[in-house]
Order: C-alpha cells, then structure tokens, then sequence
C-alpha cells in the first residue's frame, strides 16, 4: 500500500479510504484489468477476414497482450495460487461477456463449410488451448529461461514461440 500510495502521489490514508482495505483494491485491479481485456477483444476487427485469419489474429492477439502486461500473468498466477477468490465474486464474468468465444464458434463453422477447418473443433476447448499456450510461456519465462540456459524474453525467442504456437494451433484445426 505504501508503495501505491507514494506511486499515486497520495498518503496512504487516501488509498484506504477510497478502497477499503487492500482485498477490496485487488478485486478493484482484478475487475479493471478484466474490463480492458474484454476492451481490447472488441477492438481487435476481425469482421470481414477469412475464418483462417480469425483464429490467426486470435492466437496473436492473446499472445500479444501478456507479452505486454505481464503484470496480468502475475495477478493470475496469485489468483489461481489461492483458489479464485476475488474473480469468483465477479457478477458479470461469464463466457457470454468474452466476444471471443462466439468468434471462435462462427470462424471454425465458416471454416468448416469452406474445407479449411476439420469438423468436431470444440470453441470452448480451443479457446482455452490458445490461452494456455501463451500464458504457461510468459508464467514460465523465469524457469524455461533457466532449465534451457537462455534468456526465453528475449524479442527474438519471444517471434519464435509467437510463431510456434501459431503454427501449431493452425495445422491442429486443418482437416
């Protein structure tokens, strides 16, 4: 707290009283955070590319975002380590407010009825495939870089497994 409060240019009596205590002020980052992420899905326009260029912007997009908020990788991690407290209390968190999962659902049907995605790709499944491969990149990068002795945050490892995980989400949805 004093850490914020000397960052915000404020005493630290203020960040009390306006929060309530330090719960209230993680939940508060936790649902600001989770507001910019669903404010970054609605820009990404992806009306009017090809169902193959969807998913692609997609797997780019998620990887993109923690590459630069790596703050976001830490507050997960510290959620999940303590069981989902405060994202459990969220009264608007459900898939329906992700615009991402009915993309995901039109982009693999077109793509199915065009012969460029095979049949039976769950959104739900893949939607979570292409999250996880990134944030166990960016939650791992301390230890990936140390048991393959090399700096795995650098921009050059970081367009190789950019490109990997695209390449391998798009060759697992082809027919």
């Amino acid at each position: 707290m004093d850490e914020i409060a000397a960052k915000a240019g404020v005493n630290k009596q203020l960040v009390y009283h306006y929060f309530g205590d330090k719960d209230a002020m993680y939940f508060a980052v936790l649902e600001w955070i989770y507001a910019e992420i669903r404010e970054y899905e609605r820009d990404l326009k992806l009306n009017g590319l090809s169902p193959d260029n969807i998913i692609r912007r997609l797997i780019e997009s998620s990887f993109d975002y923690l590459a630069v908020h790596p703050d976001l990788v830490a507050l997960l991690n510290d959620e999940n380590r303590n069981g989902a407290p405060h994202i459990s209390s969220f009264r608007n968190l459900t898939p329906s407010n992700s615009p991402l999962l009915g993309v995901i659902t039109k982009a693999l049907t077109h793509g199915v009825r065009e012969g460029i995605f095979r049949k039976g790709v769950n959104p739900e499944q893949l939607y979570i495939s292409i999250a996880g491969l990134s944030y166990f990149y960016f939650s791992g990068l301390p230890t990936l870089s140390t048991v393959f002795r090399k700096d795995m945050a650098t921009a050059a490892a970081l367009r190789k497994r950019r490109k990997h995980i695209i390449d391998l989400v798009m060759q697992s949805l082809r027919p």
